[in-house]
C-alpha cells in the first residue's frame, strides 16, 4: 500500500519585502520535506509570485477574518483541520497566525513563534534583525539549515520595447504615499539622474502613478533619462535589475526585489526605518541613512554609486 503524502502548511501573509525574504526559507523547507504535498496560506497580493515561484503544490488564500466574523473563523478553522496538515511552518508570527494555532485541535506539529508549539523559537534574537535571519533561526529548529536568499531567477520577462542604453543605473524614488518621510526629495533624485548622466549611465525610473510628479521633476532636468512610471510589472523589475550598473531607491518592496537579484543597491533610509531589520537582503546592498532624507545631499549618493561602480569594473 502507498504511504500517503507528507501534508505541509507554510503561512506567509505579507508585506512584499517579507514576502521576498521568505523565498528562500520556503525553498528550504520544500528541500527538507522532497516528497510532500505543500500549501501556501497567503493573501491575494502574493498569489502571482507564490504560482510562478514553482516551490509550492497548492495556494490558499486567506481572507483574515475580522474578530466578530465567528463564521469565517468556524469556515478557516474547518478547512485547516479538514486538510490534517502533519506539520505547519509558520512565517508570518504575529498575534493572528497565534490565534490560528490555538484554534486547532488537535494540533499538528508547529514551527514558529509561538508559545506552546512544537518548534517554538521565543528568544528575542528572533526579532533584533531581518525577518529572513528570524526565519533561519527557527527552521533550525526544525533541522534545516542549508537557507539562502533567493536570487528570484525564476522571475523573468520581455524588456525589449524599453529604449535602453548599454548602461543605465535604475531610480525607485517611490514609497507607500503614507510615508513621505521615506523619500529622498525628487530634486535631488534628478539631480543625481545629471550626475549620471555626465558619466554615460542612464537613469531609468520605475514606479507608479504616485511617483508621477517625481518622475516629471527628473525628467524636467536630466530629459534624456527613460520614464518607466506605470509601464513595468513586477518580472520586468526584476529583469532590468539583472542587466542594470547600479540601482538607487528608498525603502521599499521594489528595491527588496532588486537587491535579491545582487544588482548593485543603494537604499536609501531615513530615521523613520531601521535598515537593520528592514533592509532589502542582497549580495551587493549597500546602505546610506540621514534621519532627515533632505540632508542626504545628492553629491554624497553620487560618490556612493562612483565607488560601488568602481569596485564592479
Amino acid at each position: 500500500m502507498t504511504k500517503p503524502k507528507e501534508k505541509i502548511l507554510i503561512i506567509k501573509l505579507g508585506a512584499l519585502g517579507d514576502f521576498i525574504q521568505s523565498l528562500g526559507p520556503i525553498a528550504a523547507i520544500k528541500r527538507h520535506h522532497p516528497n510532500a504535498h505543500i500549501t501556501l496560506l497567503t493573501t491575494k497580493p502574493f498569489e502571482k509570485f507564490a504560482k510562478e515561484c514553482g516551490l509550492l503544490d497548492n495556494i490558499w488564500l486567506d481572507n483574515k477574518p475580522k474578530l466578530w466574523d465567528v463564521p469565517g473563523w468556524l469556515r478557516l478553522r474547518s478547512k485547516l483541520i479538514g486538510a490534517k496538515f502533519s506539520r505547519v511552518y509558520d512565517l508570518q508570527n504575529n498575534d493572528r497566525t497565534a490565534f490560528y494555532f490555538k484554534i486547532l485541535h488537535p494540533k499538528p506539529e508547529w514551527v514558529g513563534a509561538v508559545k506552546g508549539a512544537s518548534h517554538s523559537n521565543t528568544s528575542p534574537e528572533r526579532t533584533k534583525g531581518h525577518a529572513f535571519d528570524g526565519h533561519v533561526q527557527t527552521l533550525k529548529l526544525a533541522g534545516i539549515n542549508d537557507i539562502e536568499v533567493d536570487k528570484l531567477e525564476w522571475m523573468k520577462d520581455d524588456i525589449s520595447a524599453f529604449d535602453l542604453k548599454n548602461s543605465y543605473a535604475l531610480l525607485i524614488p517611490g514609497c507607500a504615499p503614507s510615508r513621505p518621510e521615506k523619500r529622498w526629495p525628487a530634486d535631488h533624485y534628478a539631480a543625481l539622474a545629471k550626475s549620471l548622466l555626465e558619466i554615460g549611465i542612464q537613469p531609468v525610473i520605475i514606479g507608479t502613478n504616485d511617483e508621477k510628479q517625481a518622475a516629471e521633476l527628473i525628467m524636467e532636468a536630466a530629459p534624456d533619462t527613460l520614464n518607466l512610471i506605470n509601464k513595468t510589472n513586477l518580472n520586468q523589475i526584476t529583469t532590468l535589475a539583472r542587466n542594470a550598473k547600479i540601482a538607487i531607491g528608498n525603502d521599499t518592496g521594489p528595491m527588496h526585489i532588486i537587491g535579491a537579484t545582487g544588482c548593485p543597491s543603494v537604499v536609501l533610509f531615513s530615521n523613520a526605518s531601521n535598515p537593520i531589520k528592514h533592509a532589502p537582503k542582497g549580495t551587493q546592498v549597500h546602505i546610506m541613512q540621514n534621519d532627515d532624507l533632505e540632508y542626504l545631499y545628492p553629491h554624497e549618493v553620487f560618490r556612493k554609486c562612483q565607488l560601488i561602480l568602481s569596485e564592479e569594473n
